[in-house]
């Protein structure tokens, strides 16, 4: 676990001065600013996908959704993996918010790139960071022989509240991400009609 922490303590500042310096050196009209803001969302779309890697790897080799335990952590008494892999999936929109940013940042917003990015965004973000816990809980009911209304009835409580907390700010983040969709999308005939 240490190795682990020492690896990726030495990885991702070193991938974020690579990508700062590889910057700065092809792009000598960017601000150092600029620079260093897309060497940040390039690092934390690295890690995002290595995240959204692990959690599939985990998800996929628990059978147990409670009892099934692997590079897991002591803390939880080596319970829980399916769900901290599928809270590691949650971060499969991460890219596409990065790449929409650095768009934004280099003044791409009319691009088709950028509205493709858009409903990939939307499509990751919804799958991923809301409807992952209807499938969390889904999984479970499966395993337990409950149906999916019966299963917060019978976790402990503090689950549900952990859920709620975690998932009430995904449905604003989405509402804001749906209504940016709509200007995006909006065309200028559609507000002459309006």
């Amino acid at each position: 676990m240490l190795l682990t922490l020492a690896g990726g303590s030495l990885f991702f500042p070193g991938l974020f001065a690579l990508c700062t310096w590889a910057l700065r050196r092809s792009r000598p009209e960017w601000t150092y600013s600029d620079c260093v803001m897309i060497s940040t969302r390039l690092v934390s779309s690295v890690q995002a996908v290595l995240a959204t890697g692990s959690g599939i790897i985990i998800v996929r080799s628990c059978s147990d959704v409670i009892n099934s335990s692997g590079m897991s952590m002591r803390l939880r008494g080596n319970l829980g993996d399916f769900f901290v892999g599928c809270i590691f999936t949650a971060e499969l929109s991460t890219p596409f918010v990065s790449l929409g940013r650095i768009l934004i940042q280099l003044k791409q917003q009319h691009t088709l790139l950028y509205k493709v990015n858009g409903i990939l965004t939307l499509a990751t973000f919804l799958s991923c960071r809301i409807l992952l816990f209807p499938f969390m809980y889904w999984s479970y009911g499966q395993q337990q022989g409950l149906s999916l209304l019966q299963v917060p009835f019978h976790i402990p409580f503090f689950c549900n509240v952990a859920n709620a907390f975690l998932i009430a700010p995904q449905i604003y983040w989405f509402y804001l991400l749906c209504r940016k969709a709509v200007r995006l999308f909006d065309t200028p005939q559609a507000k002459k009609d309006g």
